[in-house]
């Protein structure tokens, strides 16, 4: 187990407070787990009391009485036989289950703090007294081990801090991320739709929303152009075989839909590309001279995401990564790796967004997680640790967090609001390529084995307009804006004019729209406004007269009249800034 930072012990030990506190107003309660997160934790209830918002204050002073007797947090290790007395007399079954989960060879710990005791390995601070300022936060339904076969129980999540000033900047943050909530804005500005009878998990993206994936599929082909890029296409099912000899079943079996037969044979719904890109190097023999061979491909895959986990577009169970792989030799690999590091931070740069980067490597301590062995790994991480070195790129350590085929350099991105998005991701991979033995012809005339680079940049495209709809709240530049400008003519005299302007718009592939709705100016103004358009191109008597047109920017508000033909130069010349 990774040892626990201040912050995660103190969050830890104020979800023990708030299981106590529960227990002390519902006994009957049956308790799962309450593990920190990265911006709080949560704690996991089987109650026949439906819990809601309005419950929070009377838990959390229960939670600030537990607080005030200062109960020391108190470790004991004690064999199975007595954790499971304890348990069954408790008749907390869910703790049960819990306790089989222990290995043998592994020491077993109860925390107790008052009358409150948790099957726990810890660690905790030093009593309750030390929580400073909290604060419960929502209420979930989450499936038992995130089963839907198994019980539904109820999450109730909270966050903790040092001190109340810090808990209080936290609390304003999140206040400004509801107002981004990228589920409120794709509504209100009708970019994707959740529908239950499409299916859960699975949006669909209305006309807008379109235009924004269709601008980031542009600025990524373009990159992938500069960068000798190959495209591919993929189907969207293939033979479990394909799957089973890559690892992913049954590494991924859990994540992965009911296999689909046709014709006596087995096929999966596709959860990863990479298995098709490698058929498609295999499809033809290859060359020292022919690497490195880098192909890229928007595709679409699918995972059986447990229904209390899917939120909107950034947990789905249908989404398109803008995947690449890259077979080189080993002698390229390094050149190969850093070049794809590049191309993330070029595409990051675009959109404003700062990243951090986190190695993540095999669990020593669990290798069975993983497939290959000792001298497929090394190499591939001592690649990704001297790149990272030599770029002199702040990083973190991940371990456990690997690929199961090779370890990886995953990117977060950091939004407007200074929030940690999980996104592209670099990994290399000696593993499959001698799963599925493919091979070259070196300059020695003899077959080598290559290696293989996974590299996504977005991660999901989905999830990266989700990230992009909070970065903006919806404001978004005018390269990626669905509608870049709004045409309004004062009068329906004006509407001749305004249809001239559009053609000329549509000419020069502008965005563009005409409001030609009974309303006085300002609402015409305010609805373009809260329609997040860029820019307004106001036509009255006397601009159509002049060939000109009284320009409104979100940014800056009025900007006074100007000659149509400069003030089309100028959104083209923006619409063209960052592709």
């Amino acid at each position: 187990m990774n040892a626990m930072t201040p912050l995660e012990e103190l969050r830890h030990s104020t979800a023990h407070i708030l299981a106590a506190a529960v227990l002390r107003l519902y006994p009957n309660t049956r308790l799962d787990i309450g593990p920190p997160t990265s911006n709080g934790f949560y704690y996991d209830f089987d109650s026949e009391h439906r819990f809601s918002t309005e419950d929070f204050a009377t838990i959390e002073r229960e939670m600030q009485n537990i607080i005030s007797e200062n109960q020391p947090f108190i470790r004991k290790e004690v064999t199975r036989e007595e954790a499971h007395t304890l348990f069954r007399d408790l008749d907390q079954p869910f703790k049960l289950s819990r306790l089989d989960d222990i290995l043998e060879s592994d020491s077993i710990s109860i925390y107790t703090n008052g009358e409150f005791n948790d099957l726990c390995a810890g660690s905790h601070i030093e009593s309750t007294g030390k929580v400073a300022a909290f604060k419960l936060t929502s209420v979930s339904g989450s499936y038992h081990r995130g089963d839907h076969t198994q019980p539904m129980l109820q999450r109730i999540y909270g966050t903790a801090f040092p001190s109340q000033q810090e808990l209080d900047d936290h609390m304003e943050r999140m206040e400004q991320a509801a107002l981004r909530d990228h589920r409120k804005i794709g509504q209100e500005l009708k970019l994707f739709s959740l529908d239950s009878k499409v299916g859960s998990g699975l949006p669909l993206l209305l006309p807008k929303g379109a235009v924004i994936r269709q601008q980031l599929e542009k600025l990524i082909n373009d990159k992938l152009f500069e960068y000798g890029y190959e495209t591919l296409y993929s189907p969207h099912i293939g033979n479990i075989d394909l799957f089973k000899t890559s690892g992913h079943y049954p590494y991924y079996a859990e994540s992965m839909y009911e296999p689909i037969t046709i014709d006596e044979r087995e096929f999966l719904l596709k959860p990863m590309n990479c298995p098709m890109h490698i058929q498609a190097y295999n499809a033809e023999p290859r060359s020292y001279r022919d690497l490195p061979q880098r192909y890229a491909e928007f595709g679409t895959v699918y995972r059986m995401e447990q229904s209390g986990e899917l939120s909107g577009l950034t947990r789905v169970r249908g989404f398109t990564q803008d995947d690449g792989h890259v077979f080189c030799t080993r002698a390229q690999l390094k050149q190969e790796f850093t070049s794809c590091l590049q191309l993330v931070q070029e595409v990051m740069a675009v959109f404003g967004l700062k990243t951090e980067c986190r190695i993540s490597l095999r669990d020593p301590n669990n290798t069975s997680k993983y497939v290959g062995a000792d001298e497929l790994w090394q190499p591939a991480e001592r690649c990704i640790r001297e790149v990272v070195d030599e770029l002199d790129l702040t990083h973190s350590v991940g371990l456990g967090e690997a690929a199961f085929y090779g370890p990886k350099l995953d990117f977060m991105a950091l939004d407007s609001l200074g929030r940690s998005w999980q996104l592209g991701t670099i990994q290399v991979d000696f593993s499959l390529p001698e799963r599925f033995k493919l091979e070259y012809v070196g300059n020695d005339n003899k077959p080598h084995r290559p290696v293989m680079i996974h590299r996504a940049v977005f991660g999901s495209i989905e999830r990266f307009m989700g990230l992009l709809i909070e970065h903006y709240a919806g404001d978004f530049p005018t390269w990626l804006a669905p509608e870049q400008l709004r045409i309004i003519p004062i009068s329906d005299a004006q509407i001749p004019d305004a249809d001239a302007l559009l053609t000329r718009c549509k000419a020069l592939r502008i965005r563009a729209s005409i409001d030609t709705q009974k309303d006085k100016m300002g609402a015409k103004i305010r609805r373009a406004r809260l329609d997040k358009v860029p820019l307004m191109a106001i036509i009255g008597k006397r601009e159509a007269a002049a060939s000109q047109v009284a320009v409104r920017s979100r940014k800056e508000g009025d900007e006074g009249t100007v000659d149509i033909d400069a003030f089309l130069k100028r959104i083209d010349q923006e619409a063209q800034s960052n592709r």
